[in-house]
């Protein structure tokens, strides 16, 4: 089952959401999620536990707790909603827009 974990301290990495929810079950991956440009944490991770016992354990046992200084916002991750126009976000090419030629 894969979780969504929110309101995660920017001083949190992967090896401590690993370490909050194995105290629950097995955990397959922990991940932090950061800023494309700059590298830095957006403030929410994922976690993949093969268990769905555990993960909703996890879930249970974790949401509303500390972690390095931040109330954790944990749930069960929903897939993301499709963009209107399609899943392609690659932009288009610019080309002829109009106009007058000389």
């Amino acid at each position: 089952m894969n979780i969504y974990v929110g309101n995660l301290s920017h001083e949190a990495t992967e090896e401590d959401l690993k370490q909050a929810f194995e105290a629950f079950g097995e955990v397959s991956r922990a991940t932090v999620i950061k800023d494309r440009v700059s590298g830095e944490p957006r403030g929410f991770g994922f976690v993949e536990m093969p268990s769905k016992e555990e993960a909703e354990a996890a879930i249970a046992g974790l949401n509303g707790q500390d972690l390095k200084g931040r109330s954790l916002k944990i749930s069960e991750a929903r897939p993301r909603p499709e963009r209107a126009g399609g899943g392609d976000r690659r932009g288009g090419g610019g080309g002829y827009r109009g106009g007058r030629e000389y």
